[in-house]
């Protein structure tokens, strides 16, 4: 075979943790498998690891492959591939790949959130590719397709799970009726969240990812600091019934989308994530447990959903090792594969002007006038009301009677709806303001 006759492919690995280890295995074990896909051997000339001793026989890997020194590795290598995570020594050690040639594979979210056109601008410089499909939602195939298979569409909107810690943890509350608490307690005794889940519960994660897919999507540079980001960790047993009063479940979404000209913004992008009900019969409702979903639409393809596994060391092992064969195929071929697209530099909005609806449960006096001043409010903040719903509570203790309004808004500006919540909150008749919630998928 010609791959036979010509020298391999040399990979360095950075990282020998679940993934990294993952990735090892496949690519030993598999090893003729790659050599046939690409055209030439893939060979692993060195794995970085921290703790050089710790046995790492299931990686199937000569043990002298084993090093600290990460930074001598790169400069040895045709390919990286860099699992390690977290900011630094990741930034550094890619850019020393690149400067030393070496085409870069990363599942670094944080990084490419934070500081992705650093490393974009590099890979430019230096002629490499750098690639990222495991950087959101695992083994799902999504910035792939954006990227190339999309390139020639206009896309409005994603929105997706990108998260499957919190996706459990919703999951659980909707079926079975726990708390926040007990189901995080759950998910952690399944290994599906960290010992802290603050960065997948408080929607760090999340939004790193939502950052990614809208500056792909929207060819744009967007940093996580620029979306809005809100996580679960408020949500209650009655958030999750009111949902399924609205024959609804609660999701914690990424959603990137596109303001035309005619917004009241202008054009430009939103980019946020948050907790929000959406209907059961969107096909996001059903996605359950610990997997992923992203929904795209786009004008010309319509409405596109691409569904599986996003963590685990197998499935992102899978996304990884994909990237590796197209970036290993391009330099035996010669070429690049693209780069970054950031010619549109849309304006970025704040969450103000995002359109969105609303879902608010009232505690009010049960007496006359009080329907007509809540809905004066909404009147006097522009948001126009879909549906509202009363229930009368019963006094058992000689105390005023109260009732439940259930209000939900057609789609308004984030910024009007939180300006009418604010002042329902200070109206002599409104006891509570006892839940809000965003609606979307309608």
């Amino acid at each position: 075979m010609e791959s036979d006759k010509r020298p391999p492919l040399r990979v360095a690995l950075l990282g020998a943790g679940v993934v990294g280890s993952s990735v090892a295995a496949m690519l030993t074990k598999h090893a003729d498998d790659f050599a046939a896909r690409v055209g030439v051997p893939l060979e692993i000339v060195g794995i970085a690891v921290r703790r050089p001793g710790r046995d790492r026989s299931n990686t199937g890997v000569d043990p002298e492959l084993f090093t600290t020194d990460a930074e001598e590795l790169v400069t040895r290598a045709d390919i990286v591939i860099e699992v390690i995570g977290g900011i630094e020594p990741a930034r550094s050690l890619i850019l020393r790949a690149m400067e030393h040639g070496a085409s870069v594979v990363t599942a670094n979210k944080a990084l490419l959130a934070e500081d992705g056109p650093t490393l974009y601008n590099a890979a430019d410089r230096y002629g490499v590719d750098l690639y990222y499909e495991a950087a959101v939602a695992g083994a799902i195939p999504i910035l792939r397709p954006i990227r190339e298979s999309l390139a020639g569409d206009d896309i409005r909107k994603v929105l997706g799970i990108v998260n499957g810690t919190t996706n459990f943890v919703l999951d659980k509350m909707d079926t079975t009726g726990a708390g926040f608490q007990e189901t995080v307690e759950q998910a952690q005794a399944l290994g599906y969240a960290e010992a802290d889940p603050t960065a997948d519960v408080e929607g760090f994660d999340a939004a790193a990812k939502a950052a990614i897919l809208a500056s792909l999507a929207f060819h744009t540079r967007v940093s996580s600091d620029m979306v809005f980001r809100e996580g679960i960790t408020d949500i209650t047993a009655a958030d999750i019934q009111a949902a399924k009063e609205m024959d609804s479940v609660v999701k914690l979404l990424a959603i990137c989308e596109r303001t035309g000209a005619d917004h009241p913004s202008g054009d430009g992008v939103t980019v946020r994530v948050h907790p929000a009900m959406i209907p059961r019969s969107h096909p996001l409702a059903s996605v359950r447990g610990a997997y992923n979903a992203v929904f795209v639409e786009a004008t010309g393809a319509g409405d596109l959903m691409f569904y599986g596994q996003g963590a685990g060391g197998d499935p992102t092992a899978s996304a990884v090792l994909g990237d590796v064969v197209a970036v290993a195929r391009h330099r035996v071929a010669g070429g690049r594969g693209p780069g970054e697209s950031a010619y549109a530099d849309l304006a970025v909005h704040d969450m103000g002007k995002a359109l969105t609806r609303y879902h608010i449960s009232l505690d009010v006096a049960d007496r006359p006038g009080v329907l007509a001043e809540v809905a004066t409010i909404f009147a006097g903040h522009e948001v126009s009301i879909e549906t509202v719903r009363q229930q009368v509570i019963a006094s058992e203790d000689g105390t005023p009677q109260r009732a439940v309004l259930i209000v939900v808004t057609h789609a308004a500006p984030e910024a009007a709806l939180a300006a009418t919540v604010e002042t329902l909150a200070g109206l002599a008749t409104v006891n509570e303001v006892t839940s809000v919630m965003r609606v979307e998928g309608v």
